[in-house]
Order: C-alpha cells, then structure tokens, then sequence
C-alpha cells in the first residue's frame, strides 16, 4: 500500500508532522473504524475522521433527518430532512473525501447483528444516545479485545471514555452499572449546548486516530464542563464487583 500523488497534496498537513508522517498516513489509510450513530456526536466524529483518510468508515443509524436535529447535528441540511441519516452521511462525507471506503449502515444495533456489522471495524466509536447501545456495544468490544470510545453530552456537560480491551482493564459498566430501574435523563428532555457536542465529537476522532498511530493505549474517563472550558482526566480500574468484566 502507498500513497498516490492526489492523496500526498490532500494529506500534507499530517506528512509535516513527525508524528503521523507517511507511515502514520497509511496507518490511517488501512484502518477501519465504525461509528454507532450519527448524531450530534457521530456528525463531527465522522468529518475528521473522513477528513483526516481513515480508510474505511462504517456508521450505523436507523433515524431520518428531523429540523430539530440541525442545531447540532453538523452533518446534515435542510434538504436532508426526511431522508435516513446513514444515507444522507455517506452523500455529504462522499463528497469530502471520495477516496476512501463508506459504509452506511442503516439498522438498529442488537445483539443479532452487532457481529455482522461490526466484524471489520478496529475500533468502534459509541456515539449513540442510549444505554441499551452502550452496553450492547460495550460486551461486544470486550468479547472482541477492540477498542471502544464513548462520548456523551447533555445539558453544558459532557464526557469521554476509552475502554482499550486490547489489555485487561475497566469496561464500561464498570462506570456505569445497568440499572433497569432508573432512568436516566436524555438531551430530548434537558437539552444540550450545541457546540459541546463537537468537542466531545471531535476528540472521539482524535483519541480514535492518535490510538491507530501508536500515541495512545490504555483506558481512561474524562470529563468537560462546557461553561469553563475545563476538563478533568482519570485513569480507571477495573470493578471486582462488575457484572460484565469481573
């Protein structure tokens, strides 16, 4: 594999760098990374990623496009409204970057076909909007030793989490145990502060690309406060009492 003329102009940006170079740029080109959900934190994950030449992107949504979504779903226009989001994705991330591989998938993830969808992908970006995706995508990477990012955001705050199952370490519900009796608060009834979502976004997108170049392992959460501007990162260990990961 190597890069053409076309692709060394479009990436020279990340060619200066001594921490990507050629070779981190066909890391790039031969990864495969899935994003679950492309919403409010899949829009800008998905555009750097596509921007930056991963080399084959899936992403999985089974919503339309809705007017509500536009103030913070990045991704989509007016003449979107109404058609499936993965559809609509591949269409404007097509016409970003025709070089590389799109794959929309347009289905609800279960635990049927997680496997068939995701089988490929070296790391899976969470960007949904529900826990019953998270912890079905949560079990899937840990069976799988792949890497999970999940990103979430509400109201003024959000967060960020790596789950590297590569080595041992914390999953997901080590954090956040299932609890069928509670329920828990969503941005359709607390709202959420637009621009946060691309922060959280893109940082997915990064941890995603500096992970593939061999500048980050291990498992951390991090959190930030969209009104200060501050964010506070801890390293976690794994729950002895963990109902998934025990």
């Amino acid at each position: 594999m190597a890069l053409d003329d076309k692709e060394r102009l479009r990436y020279s940006r990340h060619l200066l760098l001594k921490e990507v170079g050629e070779q981190g740029q066909l890391k790039l080109k031969s990864s495969h990374i899935a994003v679950v959900g492309c919403g409010g934190l899949g829009s800008p994950a998905l555009f750097y990623l596509a921007a930056s030449g991963a080399g084959t992107l899936t992403f999985i949504d089974d919503d339309e496009v809705e007017l509500s979504n536009l103030q913070r779903q990045i991704l989509y226009k007016v003449s979107h409204i109404g058609q499936r989001k993965s559809q609509a994705a591949s269409k404007v991330l097509a016409s970003l970057n025709n070089s590389i591989g799109l794959n929309p998938v347009c289905t609800k993830l279960t635990s049927d076909n997680v496997e068939a969808v995701l089988k490929n992908a070296d790391i899976v970006l969470d960007c949904s909007d529900n826990f019953e995706t998270r912890y079905l995508l949560n079990r899937y990477c840990m069976t799988h030793k792949k890497v999970l990012i999940s990103g979430a955001a509400m109201a003024t705050s959000g967060q960020i989490m790596c789950f590297d199952f590569r080595e041992s370490g914390p999953c997901y519900a080590c954090i956040f145990p299932s609890n069928d009796k509670v329920e828990y608060p969503n941005c359709d009834n607390f709202g959420v502060l637009s621009p946060l979502l691309g922060v959280i976004g893109a940082q997915q997108a990064l941890l995603a690309m500096n992970t593939i170049l061999g500048h980050h392992n291990g498992s951390f959460f991090a959190s930030v406060d969209g009104l200060t501007l501050s964010q506070n990162i801890w390293k976690v260990g794994k729950d002895c009492r963990c109902a998934v990961c025990a």
